[in-house]
């Protein structure tokens, strides 16, 4: 069956509006069949039970049509409304992601999907689908712990607050936000992890507080503007998966003066000296040096294997001992910064080394605040501090480079955002001294993973 034929059925309540009256159509279990026409417009015609048209009409170009609260859908024709709810949540979401793969063909792309590889979203939206993913961001202890700190603390920014979740997952957000006595939640998902969030608000009997909008957060429409904006948007170098976009994207439903938890971010580098790593990450190469490997000479692959293993960052964590400067910050104001501020970030940094040695490359962690009315709570990833999931970011040099104490290593990190939603890293550098540079080009969204 081709595209033109593809149908599906619905079981709905309909609810005509008009200027002067609500009637609510006396029909409780009516079906509603979609119909994709030939001209891409899409065809929805509602039966009674025993199979006898109630209504027909058509979703076309000019149609204003929208997403209403969790699981109904408004449509205006003219000079009335129709709200059809559904039944269920998944039967709503099954209708709008099957309008949504029709209209798409003739709408214009959402901000996410101009950003994004529909390859690459795909991946992303299966991965945080799983509940074992859930749960391992869950039982980051001070991940989680921390988030509930500063909201429990700041409690006077969320009572009686409309407050948005971007990227709830499953919704341990909105419930600290309901914890701190907000009036209403509206939590954003995309993954198939929504279904899981819903079911925790009706079994923790918080239907009446907490509503889950399953979506994008570029492309679902927030019932109302809110007082309060949280999220955990955040990557392996806070950057990596550009969900902070989504979150800045988000400040289209706050209201002026709102508040956004977290309120704003340091990323943090410093030069380090590593040679177990840097030899470790050498010998990796080495297979690609095997010359009689089941008869085939594998030489020839050997500089590329090692072009593509020092394009990886490595997440692990590491003794504070080995970093040869204090860190240079850059510094992210959520509440001030545009979504287009991510695409292109510039660090300069000039560091002033405290011991000699060979510099191997940057290491690179992040802190972020969660500024309240009463207090400031700050989560760190730093080396010093209780390890997270996030752990810390090192990236090599082609090169190193040997300096002296006291001498001044300058330079650049740049980050290019790029459409499988994360960054190309771009770092030059150079000991002003004695002129030696060096420098990496580095793929964020492929690291390798050492810790145990």
């Amino acid at each position: 069956m081709g595209d033109n034929q593809l149908q599906s059925r619905f079981s709905v309540t309909v609810i005509f509006l008009n200027e002067s009256d609500i009637k609510r159509d006396q029909h409780q279990e009516l079906t509603l069949l979609a119909h994709r026409q030939l001209d891409d417009d899409v065809s929805l015609t509602i039966n009674d039970d025993a199979g006898v048209c109630v209504f027909k009409f058509s979703i076309t170009r000019e149609t204003e049509c929208c997403r209403v609260a969790s699981r109904s859908f408004l449509v205006t024709l003219g000079y009335f409304s129709i709200l059809l709810r559904f039944n269920t949540q998944s039967e709503f979401q099954g209708f709008h992601r099957l309008l949504s793969s029709w209209t798409d063909l003739r709408t214009d792309p959402s901000v996410f999907q101009q950003r994004t590889d529909e390859s690459s979203a795909l991946q992303y939206f299966q991965f945080y689908g799983c509940l074992s993913q859930q749960q391992n961001m869950l039982q980051d202890y001070l991940r989680t712990a921390t988030y509930q700190k500063a909201i429990l603390l700041n409690d006077v920014d969320f009572k009686d607050k409309v407050v948005l979740d971007v990227g709830c997952g499953t919704g341990i957000l909105s419930f600290f936000a309901v914890q701190a006595g907000a009036k209403r939640v509206y939590a954003v998902e995309a993954s198939s992890v929504a279904k899981y969030a819903e079911i925790l608000v009706k079994s923790n009997s918080l239907s009446d507080k907490i509503t889950i909008l399953s979506g994008k957060m570029e492309e679902v429409s927030c019932p109302e503007k809110v007082d309060v904006i949280i999220s955990e948007p955040i990557g392996y170098m806070l950057l990596n998966e550009r969900m902070l976009e989504s979150f800045l994207h988000a400040k289209h439903w706050l209201k002026p003066k709102g508040m956004m938890f977290p309120t704003q971010s340091d990323i943090h580098l410093a030069p380090f000296t590593d040679e177990q790593l840097y030899m470790e990450h050498h010998a990796r190469t080495n297979f690609w040096n095997q010359r009689g490997f089941y008869g085939v000479n594998l030489s020839g692959l050997h500089s590329s294997a090692l072009d593509e293993f020092f394009r990886q960052p490595i997440v692990d964590t590491f003794d504070v001992q080995i970093l040869m400067a204090r860190s240079v910050k850059y510094t992210i104001n959520f509440l001030e910064a545009k979504e287009e501020d991510l695409h292109r970030v510039e660090i300069p940094f000039v560091f002033k080394l405290l011991q000699s040695g060979l510099i191997h490359g940057l290491a690179f962690w992040f802190d972020v605040a969660f500024v309240g009315s009463r207090t400031t709570v700050w989560l760190s990833t730093a080396p010093n501090e209780p390890l997270t999931h996030w752990y810390q970011v090192r990236c090599l040099l082609q090169t190193p480079l040997f300096a002296k104490m006291g001498q001044t290593l300058s330079g650049q990190v740049l980050l290019i955002a790029n459409r499988r939603q994360s960054y190309d890293i771009h770092i030059t550098a150079v000991v002003d001294q004695s002129g030696f540079k060096s420098g990496n080009t580095l793929d964020l969204k492929n690291p390798f993973f050492r810790y145990a």
